[in-house]
């Protein structure tokens, strides 16, 4: 499996989501829109054999950019952003994962970005489970730019193309 193909894994994947993740009913998303569906992608980013999926595809997708830390809004990218950071260490190319808290927290450190220190001028990729408006990715990459990390990528598992897309180029 070590040796799996790109496009097989996000097959096997896609596979996986439909099977676990694909809930049908009537919802209320993050965004306040309402759908007939919804995608919990942390049935799959906690479960070993999702994790190690999403992670080797974020990674592999990426290995050949010039990035310093990989990270993303929580709750969704909580379980992902662990998985590249272990993914990583084993495949002998480490790379920085954080978090990014929705505010400030207001004891301890203070921080909205937890996890190793980034410096100003690094590269950053943000990452979530789904998106619906991007709403997540915008605020975690205006906290971003606050301490000076360039971020100019997002990926998602899965984008229910309502607009996050648009909203992110913007």
């Amino acid at each position: 499996m070590q040796n799996t193909g790109l496009k097989e894994l996000k097959a096997q994947l896609l596979a996986l989501l439909n099977k676990e993740a694909l809930k049908k009913g009537k919802f209320i998303l993050s965004s306040g829109k309402k759908s007939s569906y919804y995608l919990d992608g942390r049935v799959i980013t906690l479960t070993p054999e999702g994790a190690w999926l999403v992670a080797n595809i974020i990674l592999e997708q990426f290995k050949e950019k010039s990035i310093d830390a990989i990270g993303g809004p929580t709750l969704g990218a909580d379980p992902i952003v662990g998985a590249i950071a272990a993914l990583s260490h084993i495949k002998r190319i480490p790379i920085k994962t954080f978090i990014v808290r929705k505010a400030v927290k207001g004891h301890g450190t203070q921080r909205q970005i937890e996890g190793p220190e980034l410096r100003k001028g690094s590269r950053a990729i943000l990452i979530d489970d789904v998106a619906t408006t991007g709403k997540a990715l915008i605020e975690a990459k205006q906290a971003l730019d606050k301490i000076g990390v360039l971020s100019d990528t997002a990926i998602v598992i899965v984008d229910r193309c309502e607009g996050a897309k648009d909203n992110l180029q913007k």
